[in-house]
């Protein structure tokens, strides 16, 4: 298990648990061997440390920091992940193509055209009742270009609503106005939305006026020097020299980052947001 070297919150104050909630910790993209043993020497730890009731991680980039593998997945499900969520790299490892229908825990984004394996929300039953977590992409910059997330949502989050109204969404997308755009148009209808897909925390937590909690991206579980957790000098080389080349899963200095949301259980309205960062070392 990983050395506890301390952790830090940032922004809202969540000094203590409220009476009749459940507290929820993101952690943004998980990137290749690095943030995968981090996070999965850490999810038993910080439930204690935090009183985490449930867990969702975006494992989108766990395997050599492309796509996921069935094996991957079990693996963080097994340490403490209640729902992986992914994003644009969902089928880059192939063989999470046959596996995700029987993994209902591992989501690809929602607005998918029908048909497509997998599925974009889950709803599971917990001690504090049912918490829906819901996937989907956004379009500007990203690929592959899919369905409209906003209608998609609008209808998923009216389906949802009849069976909870605790409700977690990753907004997996480049921008931090189409991101923004999803949270403010589903305040108040979800509990948070929370951004991925860029590998750097944004410093915008905040509830909105209808209860909705938001932050624009969570930032990553990974290598911490490092241009989104790729050894630098291949990035750098290719921005100087414009050649393909390949871009290796950097090591050392290893940090979570996500948001811990307090949220009502009766109401699904957030009660707090906070960016959550920690470090990881393994022990030698």
């Amino acid at each position: 298990m990983g050395a506890i070297i301390g952790f830090w919150w940032h922004g809202g104050g969540t000094s203590g648990k409220y009476a009749g909630m459940i507290r929820i910790l993101f952690l943004g993209d998980v990137v290749g061997e690095p943030g995968r043993c981090a996070v999965i020497a850490l999810l038993p730890v910080l439930k204690e440390e935090l009183g985490v009731d449930f867990f969702i991680v975006n494992g989108e980039n766990a395997a050599a920091g492309r796509g996921i593998t069935p094996r991957l997945t079990i693996d963080l499900l097994r340490a403490g992940a209640a729902v992986v969520t992914t994003g644009d790299h969902i089928w880059d490892q192939q063989e999470i193509v046959s596996y995700i229908d029987t993994e209902p825990r591992l989501l690809r984004p929602l607005n998918y055209p029908p048909g497509t394996a997998g599925q974009g929300s889950v709803v599971l039953d917990t001690a504090k009742g049912p918490v829906a977590v819901v996937n989907v992409q956004a379009r500007t910059f990203t690929q592959p270009p899919l369905e409209n997330p906003f209608l998609a949502l609008d209808a998923e989050i009216a389906r949802i609503r009849v069976q909870t109204p605790v409700i977690f969404v990753d907004a997996h997308g480049e921008t931090t106005s189409e991101k923004i755009a999803i949270g403010r148009f589903l305040d108040g209808r979800v509990s948070a939305v929370v951004g991925t897909h860029t590998h750097v925390q944004t410093a915008d937590e905040q509830i909105f006026p209808g209860g909705t909690a938001f932050l624009c991206d969570a930032g990553m579980c990974g290598p911490h020097d490092s241009i989104l957790g790729r050894m630098k000098d291949p990035v750098i080389q290719r921005f100087l020299r414009q050649m393909p080349c390949k871009f290796p899963v950097a090591k050392g200095d290893v940090r979570l980052n996500g948001a811990l949301v307090d949220i009502d259980e009766a109401t699904g309205r957030a009660l707090a947001i906070t960016r959550f960062t920690k470090p990881w070392a393994p022990e030698t």
